[in-house]
């Protein structure tokens, strides 16, 4: 089981798997079993956004067990967390903001 890191700017957290772009997420999502997601929305000019990530995840059922998202843009977090909220399986745990201290030390240790 994986955890994925979506974003095209900060560094990549120590235990995840970075994915620079929404077609490198939505990979990782089709083929590996994945735990934390933990996502960005402004991915760069000329990239698709975290939302239309998003709107592909819903689309294609794609979901981890743990969705973060720790991007800087409200209007972007707003938008992700709506559409995921309405959308994801029960037991998908969905948290409007970034990876606590205590998860990003779990992971970093493979304890997750």
């Amino acid at each position: 089981m994986i955890h994925v890191y979506l974003d095209d700017w900060r560094r990549c957290p120590t235990g995840f798997v970075l994915a620079k772009n929404a077609e490198e997420c939505l990979l990782l999502l089709e083929n590996e079993e994945t735990d934390i997601l933990s996502l960005d929305h402004d991915l760069g000019p000329d990239e698709p956004t975290g939302t239309e990530l998003v709107r592909e995840m819903i689309r294609r059922k794609l979901f981890a067990r743990r969705i973060y998202l720790h991007t800087s843009s409200a209007i972007g977090r707003q938008r992700m967390y709506q559409m995921l909220y309405e959308h994801k399986p029960d037991h998908v745990l969905l948290i409007n903001g970034p990876m606590p201290a205590e998860v990003l030390l779990e992971a970093s240790a493979g304890k997750i």
